[in-house]
């Protein structure tokens, strides 16, 4: 019943923070601002002319006219990009967005394309300044900090954020659904939705994560669960999201060693798939025998959790759920009734139920004071759940909050649960409240896009958090919040300094640098084992950990973000070392490792990120070339066209020849030429690495070629002088690293507006010795962390 109570009170309140979310996420159309429309209008109003006129008409219109507007004009332009609709600068600043890519294009020399006549350097350059500095010009004028969709934990962020508020590592987030991605991160607060199976997974995870973090008499005990994966036995059927389904009857289990003599818990959480006139039937079993029946009318929609209460000997012992009913006709009239089935979802074993002598610390942190009488049960759950309500929530808690809470315990008690029980209850509450799945801001005038405001000290001890530790805020973040004092700039950026060298801070590493550089598709990457047999588990963990403690290093000895593109050091183990061909490296253990050549250094030759850009069987200059222009030039090519057939990989396939030649012929077919011109040199500057980054200098018996020349005309050959290229280019890597940095910090994908902040955080960077604790507080400075606006109503 209190289930069931706290799962509909959940759920009402999470459709209503939905809604919200909904309702006021931030909303533009076709690169087109409420803010960059106000601000074309106010430009007219200052100078009564178009600001820039004789500029744009007389230095870009005809160079727009002789070089784009061929393509890009009519009703259905590529790209849906018309450049002939634009007639003076405020159309332009009304539109930022969009000439924004043009810029980028034509700097990138993406546009024109090949084939097509191409401006001079100095065109090309005109064309270039003069969009950025009006756009920046418009941009810095709105002043507009942005606003981020209510936000919802992602699964690290839950993970780590109950660890720290219950003192558990259940780590329930894991059996989550996957986090969508959006501009490259999961933490986007736009994209981070909720579907009716992660609700009953919210509650799920706050029941486990309750009894964990506090023993009732009604359950005492340490509690081992088992997911359906975990169990073995009859024939079953796995469901997408991982039950296993008893299609006949059978028995899934474990074999389960009992630590001590006494009463037990097993509990069952399944469901059933009806048909014919009973409901499907559960026995929870002990050593294949039945210890208690039950039958099943729970569906999918909510399935039913089954207890049985058992003493059992020490010792290892079957425990297992089965399926007793079978039911199969298949010439019923209608499909749902002809296959009944039991769904089993998990299970799990709690106890000894016999109270402990000494309370796991989890306890003692939460119930602070037990009341000696029911008279004084209610002043006892107000003290401790309005510090417990208040950490979950990151912020103080109401009394009106705090009274909805005491009224769950006093409820639980008055119904005969013991005082640790009500407050498991309450605990269940807190955790499947949005106050605590979504990271909550406030705004005082939530309709009016022009209408910004910093966010309180309780929000921005949040964002800070969230941005570094991926967790919630500590004591001392708190207690700054609480004195409101965070806000002030001196504290803030010593609280930054403080927060960087605490481990917590390796969830930036783990987080943002494994988001970035893309780390985390190493999980799935799976080379032909015939072709790259020394590839195992352990050479994948280590790759991670490399690239992880080199990220690390940038940041806790705030070093130049420089070194990301080149340096004379890694940090690697024996076995990583060997497949590198470093000599003097012994162990498993880690340790900080002079290079001796530019053959390594920097982490686009470390072998985790040359892994994740190839395939299976061999390498892929694309893949590595356009990693480049993504993660490290913020120059991503587009999509290739529809019906553009990929590189075969068999040599006696449509293209014949080394892979090299195979891409030149490739890349002859106009519509693969533009892109591939600036992605496939970069990508050969990399060959000397295999498909699992060990250096090599053939390739299937032929000589490796790493050469290449860009469209800017800049050749290279081999990874050291393509460093060198990209270290040439470092203005650009920083102003991408800004970019990449600043989405992840604020949790949305950046806006025009955003360019101004930005370019001066970029440019900061580049007067500070490029030093990441200058881009780390240039972000935590900036308007888009420490503020928010209002945005359009529902009715506007």
């Amino acid at each position: 019943m209190h289930r069931r109570l706290v799962f509909l009170t959940a759920n009402l309140t999470l459709l209503a923070a939905i809604v919200l979310a909904a309702v006021s996420a931030p909303k533009h159309v076709s690169g087109v601002t409420p803010n960059s429309v106000a601000l074309a209008q106010s430009l007219r109003a200052e100078t009564g002319v178009q600001p820039g006129m004789s500029s744009y008409s007389h230095d870009i219109v005809p160079l727009v006219k002789k070089y784009c507007t061929g393509c890009h004009a009519g009703d259905h332009p590529p790209a849906g990009i018309n450049l002939t609709a634009y007639g003076d600068t405020a159309s332009v600043v009304r539109a930022a967005s969009i000439w924004q890519k043009v810029a980028d294009n034509v700097q990138s020399q993406h546009m024109p394309p090949v084939g097509s006549p191409q401006p001079t350097s100095d065109e090309r350059s005109r064309i270039v300044d003069w969009i950025q500095s009006t756009v920046s010009q418009a941009n810095c004028k709105i002043q507009d900090p942005g606003r981020v969709t209510l936000h919802r934990l992602n699964r690290e962020e839950y993970n780590n954020t109950v660890d720290d508020l219950l003192g558990v590592t259940l780590r329930p987030a894991d059996e989550f659904p996957s986090d969508d991605v959006g501009y490259g991160f999961d933490n986007i607060g736009d994209v981070l939705s909720i579907s009716p199976l992660l609700l009953e997974k919210y509650l799920t995870a706050a029941e486990e994560l309750a009894h964990a973090a506090i023993i009732a008499p009604e359950s005492r005990g340490s509690v081992t669960h088992y997911a359906a994966n975990d169990l073995h036995g009859s024939p079953s059927l796995a469901t997408p999201s991982g039950d296993k389904v008893l299609y006949t009857n059978g028995e899934l289990g474990v074999d389960f060693k009992f630590p001590e003599d006494g009463d037990y818990a097993i509990r069952g959480r399944v469901y059933g798939q009806q048909a014919g006139p009973d409901p499907a039937r559960l026995g929870i079993r002990l050593d294949h025998a039945d210890a208690k029946t039950f039958d099943v009318p729970q569906t999918e929609e909510l399935p039913g959790v089954f207890t049985v209460r058992v003493h059992v000997t020490a010792g290892v012992h079957s425990v297992g759920l089965a399926f007793l009913n079978d039911y199969y006709k298949p010439t019923a009239p209608n499909p749902k009734d002809r296959d009944r089935n039991l769904v089993v979802d998990r299970l799990a074993i709690e106890g000894p139920l016999t109270m402990p002598s000494v309370l796991p610390l989890s306890e003692r942190r939460l119930i602070t004071v037990r009341p000696k009488s029911t008279a004084d049960r209610d002043a006892c759950a107000r003290k401790i759940l309005t510090p417990f309500a208040t950490r979950a929530f990151r912020r103080p808690a109401t009394p009106d909050e705090i009274a909805r809470l005491v009224k769950c315990v006093d409820r639980a008690g008055s119904q005969g649960a013991s005082f640790e029980r009500a407050i498991q209850l309450a605990v269940e509450a807190v955790l499947v409240s949005p106050n605590f799945i979504f990271r909550v801001e406030v705004d005082p005038h939530p309709s009016d896009p022009t209408a910004k405001h910093p966010v309180n000290d309780y929000e921005l001890a949040s964002r800070l958090s969230y941005f570094l530790w991926s967790t919630m805020p500590d004591a001392e973040l708190f207690r700054l919040a609480g004195t409101n004092r965070l806000h002030d700039p001196a504290v803030l950026h010593a609280q930054v300094t403080r927060m960087l060298k605490s481990p917590k801070a390796h969830a930036l590493a783990a987080n943002f640098a494994g988001q970035w550089l893309q780390l985390r598709k190493l999980s799935t990457f799976a080379p032909d084992p015939q072709r790259f047999p020394d590839f195992d588990d352990k050479m994948r963990q280590s790759m991670r950990t490399e690239s992880e403690m080199y990220f690390e290093n940038v940041v806790t000895e705030d070093r130049s973000v420089l070194e990301f593109l080149d340096s004379d050091y890694s940090y690697l183990n024996e076995p990583l070392a060997r497949h590198y061909g470093i000599s003097g490296v012994y162990g498993d253990d880690f340790r900080y490792v002079r290079l001796a050549n530019h053959e390594r250094g920097g982490v686009l030759t470390q072998a985790s990120v040359l892994t994740v850009t190839s395939n299976p069987t061999r390498t892929s200059p694309v893949k590595r070339g356009r990693w480049v222009l993504e993660q490290i030039l913020g120059a991503p090519p587009p999509p290739p066209p529809p019906g553009v057939p990929q590189l075969d990989d068999k040599q006696h396939g449509p293209l014949v020849g080394t892979l090299r030649e195979r891409m030149v012929q490739h890349r002859k077919d106009p519509a693969c030429a533009n892109c591939h011109m600036r992605m496939d040199p970069i990508g050969f500057g990399l060959e000397n690495y295999n498909a699992v980054g060990a250096w090599r200098t053939t390739d299937e018996g032929a000589p490796i070629d790493a050469s290449g020349t860009l469209p800017d005309g800049a050749t290279f050959n081999g990874p050291a002088q393509l460093k060198q290229y990209l270290m040439a280019h470092k203005t650009q890597f920083v102003h991408a690293l800004t970019e990449k940095m600043m989405t992840y910090a604020v949790g949305r994908g950046l806006v025009p507006a955003d360019k101004c902040y930005v370019d001066a955080i970029a440019k900061s960077v580049d007067q500070n010795g490029y030093r990441m604790s200058t881009l780390i507080a240039g972000v935590v400075d900036s308007p888009p962390f420490r503020e928010r606006r209002g945005d359009k109503g529902m009715n506007q």
